[in-house]
């Protein structure tokens, strides 16, 4: 078994199926929810898996489990929309609304990453808003870039959401250092809001910001437990994009019952499938 928990939110909206078993959960008790990623005897994702398979505990208690479905929470995607990215933005472009058609059905929502920072698509437009908007975005000339904002802006509308999990992604082809930020913008919200932040980043190898210190994209990754994939050459956008895809399109939700007053520290999961291994990746509040 795996284990780990880390605080998020249940969520309320756009699943209304998991809203109704969760609220017939709350009366009887509690209910929490585990995201986590199961793998087949040949060592492949799979996301052919129900209630039955699973077995999760919390210290020495078994937990009984209410369903399984795959994973839907929301997507932000944050594109760098800067000046230096005018001849590789219709990479971008591409590569962004092959992402959006790969990681199924789910709110996605469109951030520019350019001084001010945007909302181009929100979580509640339909799909085609979204690709339209992805398809229009330019560049700005002469704007410095502004994550702090853009991902704060993210955080903001991911908690309307009330989701137990959600991811913003990052689209970025420059780095940028913590000093070029205004003191006004902070990290706190980002890192509350339980997003984990991954970011796709075109950069040269051993990079560091003119005043000596990390990038501030790589910062925001790992203090969110995201990934930071740094690449080479704006033609591995694609690539680097299709992976996260599927790594996010083989993760599945599990909702369970718990006691009131459980913290829900040291959950573990276990799968019965022979041959197979799951991993705990978050489990909600």
């Amino acid at each position: 078994m795996s284990a780990l928990a880390l605080p998020a939110l249940l969520w309320s909206v756009h699943m209304p199926g998991l809203v109704s078993r969760l609220e017939t959960a709350q009366q009887q008790g509690a209910a929490r929810v585990m995201l986590a990623a199961v793998l087949d005897r040949t060592n492949k994702p799979t996301v052919d898996v129900g209630p039955d398979d699973f077995v999760i505990e919390e210290g020495n208690d078994e937990r009984e489990i209410l369903s399984v479905q795959v994973a839907d929470y929301p997507v932000t995607l944050v594109i760098d929309n800067g000046e230096s990215q005018d001849d590789a933005l219709r990479l971008i472009r591409t590569a962004a609304a092959r992402f959006i058609q790969r990681i199924g059905r789910r709110p996605v929502a469109v951030a520019t990453l350019a001084d001010p920072p945007t909302f181009v698509a929100t979580f509640t437009d339909d799909r085609a808003e979204v690709f339209k908007a992805v398809e229009t975005m330019t560049t700005v000339t002469g704007a410095p870039l502004r994550p702090l904002a853009a991902l704060t802006q993210a955080a903001a509308q991911i908690q309307e959401l009330a989701s137990p999990f959600s991811v913003v992604v990052v689209i970025s082809g420059g780095a940028v250092g913590a000093a070029e930020q205004p003191e006004a913008d902070r990290i706190a919200p980002i890192v509350e809001s339980g997003a984990a932040v991954h970011v796709i980043a075109l950069r040269p190898s051993g990079f560091l910001a003119d005043d000596g210190t990390p990038d501030l994209l790589r910062t925001l990754a790992d203090q969110t437990r995201g990934q930071f994939t740094p690449i080479y050459a704006p033609v591995s956008y694609g690539i680097a994009l299709d992976r996260l895809a599927d790594r996010l399109s083989s993760e599945i939700m599990i909702d369970y019952l718990v006691p009131p007053g459980s913290s829900g520290e040291n959950a573990r999961v276990g799968v019965r499938i022979p041959g197979a291994q799951v991993r705990a990746l978050r489990v909600s509040k």
